[in-house]
């Protein structure tokens, strides 16, 4: 018996040995904030957000989901009854790098490597200069599991924007379903 309790003691230790600094290591992404002072915490739960739309440039494929402040929004018509997203509306654009699919039976291609994070704001008050929209990107680096603040100015995305002022600068409408 004493055996049996020495073998399950010095498991139990070991398992401990490896998972414990893992464990600590983890990283928590919510407490990343952009040189422009967005908070990946203010999009806690994006994960779950309902889909937007999707896209496809040459080099991602993006998911759109927005918060459902911004969904009811979409659903009463803005911003194509010309009124503005309210306060409080949030969109983040995920990126992953695509791949050929090899068990699709047609040609298509599918999410390989997650790779950004691209998330917007509105906060009339905090963002005054940008039609009340605030921008930041968190990179995300797969070989190490880890999201970064990108630490170039997010400006771009006003910048990028301005082509859809008319649409309270926001690109991605929302697709019926």
């Amino acid at each position: 018996m004493k055996h049996k309790m020495r073998l399950a003691i010095a498991i139990t230790t070991a398992v401990l040995g490896v998972l414990g600094p893992t464990a600590g290591n983890a990283q928590d992404k919510y407490s990343l904030q952009s040189p422009s002072g967005i908070a990946l915490s203010d999009f806690k739960g994006y994960e779950d957000w309902a889909v937007v739309s999707s896209a496809r440039t040459d080099e991602v494929l993006k998911v759109i989901v927005a918060n459902p402040t911004m969904i009811d929004a979409y659903k009463t018509g803005v911003p194509g009854n010309d009124q503005p997203f309210p306060d409080g509306s949030k969109i983040v654009k995920l990126q992953w790098k695509p791949k050929k699919s090899t068990e699709a039976p047609f040609a298509v291609d599918v999410p390989d490597i997650f790779t950004q994070a691209f998330v917007i704001e509105k906060d009339s008050k905090r963002f005054p200069k940008s039609g009340g929209w605030g921008y930041a990107v968190f990179n995300y680096e797969a070989s190490s599991d880890k999201f970064t603040a990108d630490p170039s100015p997010s400006d771009c995305g006003h910048a990028c924007h301005v082509a859809v002022k008319a649409k309270d600068h926001i690109f991605h409408p929302y697709q019926k379903r």
